[in-house]
């Protein structure tokens, strides 16, 4: 993978975070019916599969895994086996998006939005060694995220802002990198997003990112929109994250398509006592190319 030289040291970094419109015009954090009812979700979801996958490590994921288990005959039929499994997969992905930061050192700052419970950030941090600011709109997920940084002693360097991803409030051009792990179905217009991106993402930084993405011939309109409910959120086409990354002055340089490495996550977790009906959603999207695993790498360019 071609290297993007970051050089730059890091800025200190001093985010507003208001709780309502402000005074001098800045939109709230949480300022649409839509970002209410994304922010109520996670502000409520305290007692859910992810947590219970990350109680052993302290690293609470809100995205899914890659890679294979063991089908011999007999293997993972313990519901503790399972959810290692899952977890470790978890893991391997998150491992995956990151090698696309390789060269990123302790001199470095990222911008991790949607941080969710903190589960990428503290990865970044502790494979990269370099500084991690994390964003989102619920604040019992910053709570939690917070708690997890004491324990794991490094507060100092992966901080936790409740700051909405797309007006982060943050000075222009004073990150290295910015990555997004399964976030941005979350957010309606992409374009708004990613220039946000290039906005705080210094000259030659990089942009990466996974997520599940649909087809563009518009088939499987049904588990698309069955999916969208049980998420409570809208899939992008891959052709929009492309359109979008151009237009906001990003040109992606990795583009990976993991269909296969994506779908025994959802196998396995199929067999999990806590599996309903989202398993068989996203096996049968797989199936039918319906839906895509993407991970992509995109340099900033321009002044």
């Amino acid at each position: 993978m071609r290297k993007v030289s970051l050089n730059s040291p890091a800025s200190e970094l001093n985010p507003p975070e208001p709780e309502g419109n402000a005074p001098d015009g800045r939109r709230a954090v949480i300022d649409t019916e839509y970002e209410r009812e994304v922010a109520r979700m996670y502000d409520e979801k305290q007692n859910d599969f992810n947590l219970l996958l990350g109680k052993e490590t302290n690293l609470v994921h809100h995205h899914f895994g890659i890679g294979d288990f063991d089908r011999s005959p007999g293997a993972l039929q313990d519901e503790s086996a399972i959810q290692r499994r899952l977890h470790e997969l978890e893991n391997a992905q998150t491992e995956r998006l990151l090698d696309l930061l390789d060269g990123l050192g302790p001199e470095h700052r990222i911008f991790d939005g949607g941080s969710g419970r903190g589960g990428t950030a503290f990865m970044a941090h502790e494979r990269l060694g370099c500084s991690v600011d994390g964003a989102t709109i619920s604040q019992y997920q910053r709570g939690f995220a917070e708690r997890s940084a004491h324990e794991r002693g490094c507060a100092d360097k992966v901080r936790f802002h409740f700051m909405n991803m797309l007006r982060t409030g943050l000075p222009t051009a004073t990150v290295d990198a910015a990555l997004t792990n399964e976030v941005t179905m979350y957010v309606s217009d992409l374009t708004a997003l990613f220039r946000e991106f290039g906005r705080i993402v210094k000259p030659g930084g990089r942009y990466v990112f996974a997520t599940w993405a649909v087809d563009e011939s518009g088939s499987g309109d049904e588990i698309i929109a069955a999916i969208d409910r049980h998420y409570a959120c809208t899939m992008h086409t891959r052709g929009a994250y492309l359109r979008a990354l151009l237009e906001s002055g990003f040109v992606p340089y990795h583009v990976a398509q993991m269909d296969e490495d994506a779908l025994p996550y959802w196998e396995l977790r199929g067999r999990s006592e806590h599996s309903d009906t989202i398993e068989k959603l996203f096996i049968d999207g797989y199936d039918t190319s319906t839906i895509a695993y993407l991970m992509v790498a995109a340099e900033r360019i321009g002044p």
